[in-house]
């Protein structure tokens, strides 16, 4: 029985320090299928396009399911605070008796260490100095080719797109998802991130540079059971 007890006392310590599950990388969509739209109206015979074309006078811009746009993500935020509190309060009390019909002379003679004229005398002195700063910045620069995913009764367009970049190992992964407007795609079919309504980027990475940026599973075992 000690001897269970024993190799209880012995696995229960190292169960504590097994790492934690690696999160998996955020999974990709594929190729977003855009739903089968209806037949083209037929064209009158003699037309100089031809019936599978779009219309003659039409520009580039996506405006439909499926169509692609591409989205110039330029995210640049910086924000600083501080803040500074100071308090100072001291305070000072002290009493006497000189003259009390004569009967200080009689409490002088009680103890010979007591002094009339020094009965009572304190001080009291608070100090405090607090100060707190923080700064923080942010800069993402990238190029992300989307595509329509949703004609909004409005007329905006829901995109949403995603790309892998793999390098010695090391893979970026850039996904958005957001609402635009088509006056504010140009003519290049191209879409500044800045008018993206409720856009959602992330830029995540995995690999061996992502993971030397997270400290060891060791030491964050000791963060959460050291009491001090």
């Amino acid at each position: 029985m000690k001897r269970t007890w024993l190799m209880i006392a012995l696995v229960l310590p190292l169960a504590a320090c097994a790492p934690p599950p690696q999160a998996p990388p955020p999974q990709l969509r594929g190729a977003i299928p855009a739903p089968p739209s209806p037949p083209p109206p037929d064209r009158p015979a003699g037309s100089i396009w031809a019936d599978r074309g779009g219309d003659l006078f039409t520009d580039l811009k996506a405006r439909r399911v499926g169509d692609i746009v591409t989205v110039a993500i330029y995210e640049r935020a910086s924000a600083s605070k501080e803040a500074t509190t100071e308090t100072d309060r001291s305070s000072s009390i002290s009493a006497d008796i000189t003259k009390f019909f004569r009967f200080e002379k009689d409490l002088a003679h009680l103890a010979s260490g007591i002094d009339p004229a020094k009965l009572l005398s304190a001080s009291y002195k608070n100090d405090f100095q607090g100060g707190g700063k923080t700064t923080r910045k942010e800069d993402l620069v990238a190029t992300l080719t989307t595509q329509v995913v949703e004609v909004l009764p409005n007329g905006n367009l829901r995109i949403e797109g995603n790309k892998a970049v793999t390098v010695n190992n090391e893979t970026q992964y850039i996904q958005l998802t957001g609402l635009v407007r088509p006056t504010d795609i140009t003519s290049g079919n191209i879409v500044d991130s800045k008018y993206i309504l409720d856009a959602r980027i992330a830029y995540t990475g995995k690999g061996v540079v992502s993971d030397k940026q997270k400290p060891g599973w060791m030491t964050r075992v000791l963060d959460n059971i050291w009491p001090f």
